[in-house]
């Protein structure tokens, strides 16, 4: 009676549980390795993929030998689900790689470029047309944890000026803060600071 119990214990309980947590772990790898592929990180994606699916590979054998328990089948679910949720989290706090602000404005820009450069952040100017005349396009390139802090310098210096924030791939040279570690461990263990 106690070893059928133990039993039902380990198969209901602990092997749903192994499966979950192998699932949030691979999927949030994959996650992961999926962000750094589009990134260009291509040193580190092929590591990431191995233990992706080595795995996937002990979480599936256990299903596949636990095909009558269906909490086996919610536990691999669950684990995909958040093992996504968790992957982007991860890959929020750790914040690779650059953004192009582009700001279009017909106020006085230069508050907001002086406050910019003040931060150390490269900036282009470009006179340009708009649809009620004259403009300047403000052009910055930032590391993607900075992003916030420039959308709240525009929201400050220039609240009624239009900008887009979108991803750059690579980048050559140019003017960039240097306000933290560029490293993919050394961001993802970082303390932050709260608001």
């Amino acid at each position: 009676m106690l070893l059928n119990a133990a039993f039902d214990y380990w198969s209901w309980v602990v092997i749903p549980l192994l499966i979950f947590f192998a699932r949030l772990i691979d999927v949030s790898l994959a996650t992961m390795r999926h962000i750094l592929v589009g990134k260009g990180m291509k040193h580190i994606v092929p590591f990431l993929g191995f233990f992706e699916v080595l795995i996937w590979l002990l979480a599936i054998t256990q299903v596949m030998q636990n095909l009558t328990n269906v909490v086996c089948y919610i536990a691999w679910a669950a684990g995909f689900s958040t093992g996504t949720y968790l992957g982007m989290v991860i890959e929020e706090k750790i914040a690779l790689g650059y953004q192009m602000v582009r700001i279009i404005t017909n106020q006085q820009s230069e508050e907001l470029i002086e406050e910019l450069k003040r931060h150390g952040h490269g900036v282009t100017v470009v006179p340009a047309q708009g649809a009620m005349g004259p403009v300047k396009m403000v052009f910055t390139v930032v590391k993607r944890k900075d992003v916030n802090a420039v959308i709240k310098q525009i929201r400050e210096f220039n609240p009624q000026s239009f900008f887009s924030v979108e991803d750059i791939r690579n980048t050559s040279a140019g003017v960039f803060s240097n306000n933290g570690s560029a490293s993919v461990i050394g961001n993802l263990f970082s303390i932050r600071k709260g608001k």
